[in-house]
């Protein structure tokens, strides 16, 4: 009779254990998409071709400025939030900023890759302290002294400017670009005036396995994941020229202004395309 209780109990207490828990938590997320993602690019940049300093048979010098507010440029700038690995721009460059894996340099006084600068010495820059005379709004209407503090805002830097090297490959017999440094800027208002800002230089051959791992959004399809890299390797963005090298080393504003700078940056565009096709007897 023990027995047959003692079987009675180990099974009731078993039949317990077997019950489903309504407590019971989900280890596992539901699967946002079609398929399991973690959202990771494990890609490397595309390896540049090998180029010989006698091979080069024609170097010209571009600088050119990307505008995040164009509509092609757009992806440059959001989302505002980061999404998993969907990033901004600027937010890729200062989180590798403050992990090391990109080193950022200075440009106060020259667009070379000279001084180095760390994460902290960047935001600091970027962190303002203003004094105000204010007045309250209310009697007796007193004025007080108030301190503004300014901090960092990535989603203050509107534009990119790019420094490239055009090439005539002997060797190959094409024209060929390489780009050598990225510079984000600031856009400031000033009475109403737009004022650039430039943050800093990076060394884009340096920073290249950091955009290859970074998603870029792709407006036409979903399914194909396109990187920062991918999209400066096949200049899909808008742009227009600044500056190219000259004997007086200045940019085209301190000589054209208005529509007049904008054909002088067609000319140059123009110039380096019909050098090209110059080369060339049909």
């Amino acid at each position: 009779m023990k027995k047959i209780f003692f079987v009675l109990i180990c099974a009731v207490f078993i039949g317990l254990g077997m019950k489903p828990s309504s407590a019971q938590q989900i280890n596992e997320a539901p699967q946002n998409g079609l398929y399991k993602d973690d959202g990771l690019t494990n890609k490397k940049p595309i390896p540049y071709s090998s180029l010989r300093r006698a091979d080069v048979m024609w170097q010209k010098r571009i600088w050119r400025v990307v505008d995040f507010r164009e509509k092609m440029n757009q992806p440059f700038y959001f989302p505002m939030e980061p999404q998993g690995n969907w990033r901004s721009f600027i937010q890729i460059i200062m989180d590798a900023l403050k992990t090391g894996e990109i080193t950022a340099y200075d440009i106060s006084a020259t667009d070379e890759f000279l001084a180095p600068m760390s994460y902290w010495e960047v935001v600091n820059r970027q962190t303002d302290t203003i004094h105000r005379t204010l007045q309250r709004p209310y009697p007796p209407y007193d004025q007080y002294d108030t301190v503004i503090y300014k901090e960092f805002d990535p989603a203050a830097v509107l534009q990119l400017r790019i420094k490239e090297d055009w090439y005539f490959d002997k060797q190959r017999s094409e024209m060929m670009v390489r780009i050598i440094g990225l510079c984000p800027v600031i856009i400031r208002d000033r009475d109403g005036e737009e004022v650039p800002e430039p943050l800093f230089w990076i060394y884009f051959p340096e920073a290249r396995n950091v955009l290859a791992k970074a998603q870029i959004y792709n407006r036409f399809n979903d399914a194909e994941r396109r990187t920062y890299d991918e999209v400066f390797w096949k200049r899909m963005f808008s742009s227009y020229i600044y500056k190219e090298s000259n004997v007086y080393d200045r940019r085209i504003a301190e000589y054209l202004t208005g529509i007049d700078a904008l054909f002088e940056a067609e000319r140059i565009k123009n110039n380096l395309f019909n050098f090209e096709q110059s080369l060339w007897e049909f």
